[in-house]
């Protein structure tokens, strides 16, 4: 499988020149070609095929005045910002006809200068090396510091370098790395994900969630009223920016870390993890949105998800619709309506549940069902198929 490291940069003032003109020719060569294909469709002209506009874009504009600039950076910079243009059209062409599955892909977007996120991208054919003195040596850039924070696995098949927000450098390598299995354990964890506490196991342990966006929201709203009252276009204004971007840099950082650490330890102690496929767009629509983005679910399940494959385990998503917390865990039944503030409840069975560990036993039960055990039973809770030796009846039932 493929996995990215990103490494910090710290280019020098002349590199960051050179960078800056990279980013510039790589977007000016994107919006060429888009506003290529956009006029040929509006004039009813056939689909510009992909060599065809690198011929008009790159190789014939550098012969003309206005974009003889194009050939003070590297070729593959601009090969690969048509790479990524191809790719947004056939991403946007599979989503119109179903081939894609998922929410509609918008048709691509024009580049701004002023966008967040800077990138370009080199492939092996621009040569760029890691040198012995640890530099990352890139064609027409030079060798530029890098912050090797650990080894690289195996030799990188590309790397992108990035200027984010904050105005940070980023080298970021794909890297094909084998899977590890890790020796088999005999824990397995259903996890459901909440606002109050992060995630909670099925084995009762709860993670407090962090709230670093919360935490942080003191400062941010310092911040921000200091760039509001900057005049728009003014250098004061552009450092005013760049502090709020910081901060904002510095929340983004403490999430992942804290993900990591988490996805790597529960991966780590359990053989198979179960967690419930949850509407975060749906949920970042409401009066909860910014606690939602805050605590970052979707990022998180996705490390659990890659780790899962990378180390071995078994990972599952349960249903969205599946009634977690309203389900008891001991006996099957479904109460008919349980509302958000009810945190504790008692099932007609007597039993006594705390809502968000009966939710992921729940979960975790559901998980195990979509696998057979080893006498081919189910072991879903719930009313449940006659078994072999007995006729059909409910769980727990004289």
């Amino acid at each position: 499988m493929q996995l990215r490291y990103n490494y910090r940069l710290s280019p020098t003032p002349g590199q960051r020149q050179a960078l800056a003109r990279a980013f510039g020719c790589a977007r000016v060569v994107f919006n060429d070609a888009l506003r290529a294909r956009t006029d040929a469709r509006e004039q009813g002209l056939p689909y510009v095929s992909d060599g065809e506009l690198s011929k008009r874009v790159i190789t014939q504009a550098k012969q003309t005045p206005e974009r003889s600039w194009l050939g003070e950076v590297s070729a593959v910079v601009l090969q690969q910002a048509l790479a990524d243009l191809n790719t947004a059209y056939r991403n946007f062409f599979d989503s119109m006809s179903g081939k894609r599955h998922g929410a509609k892909v918008a048709p691509p977007r024009f580049r701004s200068r002023k966008d967040n996120r800077q990138a370009i991208r080199f492939t092996r054919n621009a040569r760029f090396q890691v040198t012995a003195g640890g530099k990352l040596r890139l064609p027409k850039i030079g060798d530029v510091p890098v912050r090797w924070s650990r080894d690289l696995p195996a030799g990188p098949s590309s790397v992108t370098v990035v200027k984010d927000a904050a105005g940070r450098y980023f080298a970021s390598f794909v890297i094909e790395v084998a899977e590890q299995p890790l020796p088999s354990v005999e824990p397995e964890a259903g996890i459901d994900l909440g606002l109050s506490a992060f995630a909670v196991v099925s084995n009762g342990r709860k993670i407090t969630a962090p709230r670093f966006l919360r935490r942080a929201e003191k400062k941010l709203k310092r911040l921000q009223r200091a760039l509001s009252r900057k005049v728009k276009g003014s250098n004061n204004r552009a450092k005013a920016r760049l502090a709020v971007a910081r901060q904002h840099a510095k929340v983004a950082d403490a999430r992942r870390e804290f993900h990591h650490q988490l996805s790597t330890r529960i991966v780590r102690d359990n053989q198979a993890i179960y967690v419930e496929d949850l509407a975060v767009k749906g949920l970042a629509r409401t009066r909860l949105a910014k606690s939602v983005h805050d605590a970052g679910w979707s990022a998180f399940v996705g490390m659990l998800e890659y780790k899962a494959r990378l180390y071995g385990r078994t990972f599952h998503r349960i249903d969205r619709w599946f009634p977690s917390s309203k389900l008891c865990s001991e006996c099957g039944v479904v109460a008919e309506s349980m509302r958000l503030n009810v945190r504790e409840w008692t099932c007609p069975c007597g039993a006594v549940h705390d809502r968000d560990v009966n939710a992921a036993k729940n979960i975790l039960a559901a998980g195990r069902a979509e696998r057979l055990n080893a006498c081919g039973a189910q072991v879903r809770p719930g009313p449940g198929l006659a078994q072999r030796e007995e006729a059909g009846s409910l769980r727990g039932a004289a």
